[in-house]
């Protein structure tokens, strides 16, 4: 038992590794997307929500387009990554494979993310900056119910709000720092993704698809060697 326990915790600090991975990620996505791709959010639907109701309050088509697209690819995206992610089960290893399948899907999206990108440089039309901007809210989707697959209340690369309000709790409530340290660590790779997308949206855009394409291929190539036997424990929240 103890043992077998031990093993859970390493994969347990595996898996949790691996979605701050797939979080930096998410900054980079949304970086490029807000910077390059017309103004929206890749994965931030509840600030593209606020920019569809400015786009009315303005009388703005233009933005209304762009934030309603990136909501409708993203729903698109949790929906079929629902499909192939399944729900979570009581005798699901700590990384079921279904997870790194429907990351596999996310991959392909953004392999068409890289083509539509490279076939149209240069410069990108308002058109293609659109369709890029979907293809990117699609693929984010996808991950985010990859993400929930894990059944494991408040994890998420996606979502983190929450994530926010639960490590600011945890401080308030003097919660020791190994309860804290992977909310914060999460929060940083947004950051960090953020800022790197940034750079190279403004300065380097022809690498824009190898920041998103270089994490996800990691993690799956990681997460394909993760043993598939049920963990004897439940995995515990981060």
């Amino acid at each position: 038992m103890g043992g077998a326990t031990a093993r859970d915790a390493r994969l347990l600090r595996r898996r949790h590794a691996l979605v701050v991975v797939l979080t930096f990620l998410t900054g980079a996505a949304d970086a490029v997307g807000f910077l390059a791709l017309g103004g929206a959010f890749s994965s931030v639907m509840t600030g593209n929500m606020v920019l569809l109701g400015l786009s009315a309050g303005r009388g703005n088509a233009e933005l209304a387009v762009t934030a309603g697209s990136a909501i409708v690819s993203f729903i698109a995206g949790v929906l079929a990554g629902a499909r192939v992610a399944g729900a979570a089960r009581p005798d699901d290893p700590v990384w079921p494979r279904r997870v790194t399948t429907a990351l596999g899907l996310e991959l392909l999206v953004f392999l068409a993310f890289l083509v539509v990108w490279e076939v149209n440089l240069p410069d990108h039309s308002e058109r293609v900056d659109l369709t890029l901007l979907m293809l990117s809210a699609a693929a984010l989707g996808v991950q985010s119910s990859a993400i929930q697959r894990f059944g494991v209340p408040g994890l998420s690369s996606t979502y983190l709000t929450g994530t926010l309000t639960s490590l600011i709790g945890g401080v308030a409530a003097r919660s020791p720092w190994h309860r804290l340290r992977p909310k914060a660590e999460i929060l940083l790779a947004l950051m960090c993704g953020a800022a790197v997308g940034a750079l190279v949206a403004l300065h380097q855009p022809a690498w824009a698809p190898a920041l998103l394409l270089v994490p996800l291929v990691t993690v799956i190539a990681v997460a394909a060697r993760m043993p598939q036997e049920p963990a004897v424990e439940s995995p515990a929240s981060v």
